[in-house]
């Protein structure tokens, strides 16, 4: 197991990282995707007994990943805010206070399907919103798994897992990394996520993440 695994991809080269994210060291650009937040703040307001602080913790994973690589530009794959509810006055209030101790850092949103429902970030929180694809150098950074002919397709959305067989009927079910000729799939980044299960399939690599550790199966 290791923190990180290094993919090399046409002349460049891409971090898989332990923590959900990717790293693309050549331009300093973290990527991050489907971190849905005020996700349980949306679930609370329609009485459902759902976990607390999930903001908090994902804002403070942030900042260990910022703190732990030299970043120029941080880009969330679609799914900053989970609903309109998202927008309540705390979530927002934790966002802009994490912003202001960013403010510097260039960020962008590649909208996604939930960000079309709750609606852009406040402009507050000066994140650019573009539609997908964004394209940087050999990647398309998509929230939305949809192939490009010309791009390495860089996506979320479908928050992908595996399941790790064990002896007997035990099993485990982890967040994972799915990658392809010419496309890769990023875990869900945020707490309380939910998560698709991916199968194994023939050409693609899965890549396992958990407790800050990745490795291929």
């Amino acid at each position: 197991m290791s923190s990180h695994h290094v993919l090399p991809l046409v002349g460049t080269e891409l971090w898989l990282l332990g923590e959900k994210a990717a790293y693309w060291p050549e331009q300093r650009t973290l990527l991050v995707a489907d971190i849905h937040f005020g996700k349980a703040a949306a679930y609370r307001r329609l009485g459902q007994p759902v976990p607390q602080g999930t903001t908090t913790n994902n804002l403070r994973r942030l900042d260990a990943l910022l703190d732990r690589h030299a970043c120029s530009r941080l880009v969330f794959l679609g799914d900053f805010l989970h609903a309109p509810e998202s927008h309540a006055p705390a979530t927002l209030a934790r966002l802009g206070e994490w912003r202001e101790r960013h403010a510097a850092l260039p960020m962008t949103l590649v909208r996604g399907n939930h960000d079309r429902r709750a609606g852009d970030p406040p402009a507050t929180l000066n994140i650019e919103v573009v539609g997908e694809p964004l394209y940087l150098g050999p990647f398309a950074l998509c929230h939305e798994p949809v192939r490009e002919a010309e791009h390495v397709v860089l996506a979320g959305h479908l928050h992908p897992t595996f399941r790790l067989a064990g002896k007997g009927r035990q099993s485990l079910r982890l967040p994972c990394f799915s990658v392809e000729d010419g496309f890769i799939l990023l875990p869900a980044f945020g707490d309380f996520t939910g998560g698709m299960e991916l199968p194994a399939a023939p050409g693609r690599r899965v890549f396992v993440v958990a407790d800050g550790e990745i490795w291929p199966v």
